[in-house]
């Protein structure tokens, strides 16, 4: 997935990345409580979430001092990446005054703009937590991972994001001795998209080679990248969605360099596989299918199921299929089938679709070459945390979503044209101006054996 962080800066209260622990807000985690099912019911865990590193305040350990404001660092502070370690504090979060993140214990509302005392937040990321200081670890194979989502105040250019990131769970605290943040905080972030936005990766602050951005006040990128494994439940909003694996070569969090982080004209020569193999009901032909008064309706709330299919029907057996379900209104709607000219109607992601539809749509097949489900499925016997988002998108207006993308290429062939929206929308600073109150609600959500979290019938 693309990565979105922003915060514009009014005063002080500039929002970045740390590893250090900052006194000066107390961090309350908010209640979001999930559930494990069987074919006997489902029981319910006393989970949360925590706020990303990424968005918030950090200051010097002595005082309140910015490390970073705008989208530079602050070089007497942190002059080198351990330095800026040891000088720098991550700050506990004002979850709904700050980042406009609330939570009723079972549903989580993440809303897009929020004005604050200090700031004005756009967008946000939260992880799961078991406890209060360890992200809760996934281990989906011959499992499935079901949520309700309400998108209908998300416009064109937005997306509200529901995913697994191969992180560790605790946020990489044991392996890096100078990060004193951990899971508590929301640190050790990576995703298949390998960012270099991360500004702490491997306990160590992200400066060298530091560059701001172009064409966002608040975000810039340095040397390293952040990479690790990436399953996309979720990528979605009124208008379109897609789910989609990303596998990448190196177990994550990896701290890539260079070449490895598959940058630009090397996006097939890194460690991960950038484009993955996406199932988009509209994108493989399906228009009808997902969206405000369509089948599955955007206009109110469904429920999302997503089944991680193995060869022998058990937990260590080989992924060989993810399966969608949607139930609304009290109806279990299968997924949309490929009606695109040259593919079996395919409604799930397999190897046989993903090798067909790279054919197809002319694609290379990088999925593949980084080992397609059988990567995927270690990463997630492993056990992944889930990340639930909203963001916009200032690298490409979240085209690749729900519009015609590439722009370079005619709306009419296939698997260019993947929503419905304006190939104009989605730019940043319109959306930002437009939509400040757009959200999205994930809620109720369960996990656990094949055909136990939701009535089939």
């Amino acid at each position: 997935m693309f990565n979105k962080i922003g915060l514009l800066s009014l005063a002080l209260a500039t929002v970045v990345y740390g590893q250090q622990v900052g006194t000066l807000t107390a961090e309350s985690h908010p209640s979001l409580k999930a559930q494990k099912c069987t074919s006997a019911g489902c029981t319910t865990e006393s989970t949360s979430v925590v706020l990303d590193a990424n968005w918030r305040w950090l200051h010097t350990t002595s005082g309140s001092t910015n490390c970073y404001t705008g989208n530079t660092w602050d070089t007497s502070l942190c002059p080198d990446g351990a330095t800026c370690a040891a000088n720098c504090a991550l700050d506990g979060a004002d979850y709904s005054g700050t980042y406009g993140i609330s939570s009723t214990g079972t549903a989580l509302t993440l809303k897009f703009v929020t004005k604050g005392t200090y700031s004005t937040n756009i967008g946000s990321r939260v992880y799961l937590l078991e406890s209060d200081t360890k992200y809760k670890l996934f281990k989906l194979k011959n499992q499935e991972f079901t949520f309700d989502v309400d998108v209908s105040n998300l416009p064109c250019g937005l997306n509200g994001a529901l995913y697994f990131s191969e992180m560790k769970a605790d946020g990489g605290l044991a392996d890096y001795p100078t990060n004193k943040a951990g899971a508590k905080y929301g640190t050790g972030y990576c995703d298949a998209q390998c960012p270099h936005d991360i500004k702490f990766i491997n306990g160590e602050a992200n400066v060298e080679g530091w560059e701001p951005s172009d064409n966002d006040a608040n975000a810039g990128s340095g040397t390293y990248g952040s990479c690790c494994n990436e399953m996309d439940i979720w990528e979605a909003n009124s208008m379109a969605a897609a789910y989609t694996p990303h596998g990448c070569t190196k177990s994550g969090p990896y701290r890539c360099e260079g070449t490895e982080c598959g940058d630009g004209d090397e996006r097939y020569s890194g460690v991960c596989d950038k484009d993955g193999c996406d199932f988009n009901s509209y994108r493989m032909g399906d228009t009808t299918f997902l969206g405000k008064g369509k089948t599955v309706d955007t206009s109110s709330k469904f429920t999302v199921i997503t089944q991680f299919i193995t060869a022998d029907n058990t937990t260590t057996g080989d992924l060989v299929e993810i399966r969608r379900v949607y139930v609304q209104g009290g109806k279990v709607i299968q997924n949309s089938k490929v009606t695109l000219a040259g593919m079996e109607p395919y409604d799930s992601v397999t190897e046989d679709f993903c090798a067909d539809q790279k054919t197809l749509f002319g694609d290379t097949n990088d999925f593949a070459v980084k080992g397609g489900l059988e990567t995927m499925g270690k990463a997630l016997e492993n056990g992944m945390v889930l990340a639930l988002s909203i963001w916009d998108d200032h690298a490409a207006n979240m085209l690749w979503l729900d519009s015609n993308y590439p722009l370079d290429k005619d709306a009419s062939e296939p698997g260019v044209a993947r929503g419905a929206c304006g190939t104009d929308t989605g730019v940043p600073e319109d959306v930002e101006s437009a939509s400040p109150n757009a959200s999205v609600t994930f809620s109720n959500i369960k996990y656990g054996d094949i055909g136990s979290t939701y009535a089939s019938t």
